[in-house]
């Protein structure tokens, strides 16, 4: 019996031993994940506050512009105002300030029901501030969550933004976020010829830069008008590189629900420049495609888009189309395109089939000639290479992470 007791109370010292061991790992699992997790630059208010404090400031924000806290997130303008910082006037990309518009649908500018402040769009009237829009500012501060891709506009009002700020000798504070695409650069590269408001330099559909990255190289290869370069600091994210997962806690747009539809964005968003959806006008945009003109025989899923928050006026409203599902897909780590050749090949009038917006999309006249000809996809990727490999040295100089 006394050994029988003997061995009982080893056993729970043993056991005891044991959950604590296991709780201990546990906890060094869960310090480690917390370590590692990505803080973006507007969380490190340290680091900008001081530049802040006793200027007036102008901020450019939309709905993702939030510093992340575990109770609740707090909009970046909202908490500039209550650490005592004398913000101005807000700035609004296309979306607006509080991300609700159409993909291109004209922004007013407004003032913010919540802080009372002038909201100038940047996406109505203007495209660029004009020097009035900054008057009696000391100092800009931009703060927007890109998701890396050549047509996706916000880059280009950083663009503009600098090279106001540039022009008046303003200078201008941009707050990194992470680049949910940011682990492959692929694409062609945007021509002269092509040039627009959807892509205004020479990269590639997907460039594998943040915000700040790209600012750095819109400044170090002067791509401002006439070679001026704008007095610009990049507040740095922490725990990031460009293979980190990272999923967007806030849309960035109305048209981006999820991970899916923003990894599948630089291949899908071609559609925009044919008569094939994108899915805009249903819960899957940027997940599937589909049109009226392709053929049922050839296709395994249908969808019929109706207006919805996000698109007031969907392509193709009311009516059936045929495509593709690829929710299910695997994440890209490359442009795929094989998805538009096949709707090409199937469509019933290819005269119809492209529109003039797909060469502002494309970045360049050959994409759509090298399809209507039958290339195929292999041979149209060889004929990128030359200039992705140039735009890659380029690319070098200006990376943080």
């Amino acid at each position: 019996m006394k050994n029988y007791i003997l061995l009982l109370c080893a056993f729970i010292i043993i056991s005891c031993g044991s959950k604590k061991n296991k709780e201990t790992v546990h906890t060094d699992q869960l310090e480690k994940k917390t370590a590692t997790k990505i803080i973006v630059a507007a969380n490190l208010t340290k680091q900008y506050l001081p530049i802040l404090k006793g200027k007036n400031v102008g901020v450019v924000a939309n709905q993702t512009s939030v510093i992340f806290k575990e109770e609740t997130n707090i909009h970046l303008v909202d908490s500039l105002i209550a650490l005592g910082v004398n913000v101005t006037k807000v700035f609004a990309p296309e979306h607006g300030f509080r991300g609700k518009a159409d993909a291109g649908e004209h922004v007013a500018d407004g003032v913010d029901a919540s802080t009372g402040l002038p909201i100038v769009s940047l996406y109505g009237a203007n495209r660029k501030p004009s020097q009035e829009h900054l008057k009696g500012l000391d100092v800009m501060l931009f703060d927007i969550q890109d998701v890396g891709v050549r047509f996706y506009t916000y880059i280009s009002t950083l663009h503009n933004v600098m090279e106001v700020c540039a022009e008046l000798n303003i200078p201008l504070i941009v707050l990194d976020r992470p680049n949910p695409n940011g682990h492959y650069i692929d694409g062609p590269v945007l021509e002269q010829e092509a040039k627009s408001f959807v892509g205004m330099h020479p990269v590639p559909t997907v460039y594998g830069m943040t915000i700040g990255e790209y600012g750095k190289m819109i400044n170090g290869e002067k791509w401002l008008e006439n070679g001026i370069q704008c007095d610009l600091t990049v507040i740095s994210l922490k725990n990031y590189t460009h293979h980190s997962e990272y999923d967007l806690p806030i849309l960035p747009s109305p048209n981006l629900p999820n991970a899916k539809s923003i990894n599948l964005y630089a291949s899908l968003c071609f559609f925009e420049g044919t008569n094939v959806s994108a899915g805009r006008g249903t819960e899957m945009q940027f997940q599937i495609f589909g049109s009226p003109f392709l053929l049922e025989k050839s296709f395994d899923f249908s969808f019929t888009p109706q207006p919805n928050f996000g698109a007031k006026h969907p392509k193709h409203e009311g009516e059936m189309c045929y495509g593709r599902d690829l929710r299910n897909t695997e994440k890209l780590s490359s442009l795929n395109l094989n998805w538009l050749i096949e709707s090409y090949k199937n469509t019933e009038n290819k005269a119809q089939f492209f529109n003039k917006f797909f060469l502002k999309l494309a970045g360049t006249s050959k994409l759509q000639k090298q399809i209507e000809q039958g290339v195929s996809f292999e041979d149209i990727k060889a004929s990128w290479q030359n200039d992705l490999n140039t735009f890659q040295e380029v690319r070098k100089k200006y990376l943080l992470y």
